[in-house]
């Protein structure tokens, strides 16, 4: 669900985003991707390591939420600047949604290592 949630935010014309000036867009922006990274990372390491139907996928959650995660911030890039009018892929998003990522993984370890 959280991932429905992240592909139909990012996903919207541009027409549909507020109008911020670039530097609070940048900042807002940035923390945005990272913060709904972070979520989707942790949801999916949790759901892993919770499931028995694969042993693998369990044992290697947190390397297969991260692989996953990244490859859907890739290709929500890609999907923007190719197929989404008025909006276009960014760089600086893939390396937000990745800094998501691994903040993704830190939490669950913090939380779940107590």
């Amino acid at each position: 669900m959280w991932a429905a949630v992240i592909l139909t935010t990012t996903l919207l014309p541009s027409h549909s985003m507020p109008a911020t000036s670039i530097w609070e867009l940048i900042s807002f922006d940035s923390f945005a991707h990272a913060a709904m990274f972070t979520v989707l990372v942790f949801l999916m390491i949790v759901g892993l390591k919770k499931q028995f139907t694969s042993l693998k996928l369990k044992h290697s959650a947190i390397r297969y939420s991260f692989l996953i995660s990244f490859v859907f911030g890739v290709t929500i890039e890609l999907m923007q600047h190719y197929l989404i009018s008025g909006r276009q892929g960014d760089v600086m998003d893939v390396l937000s949604n990745t800094i998501g990522c691994l903040c993704g993984i830190v939490m669950f370890k913090w939380i779940y290592a107590m």
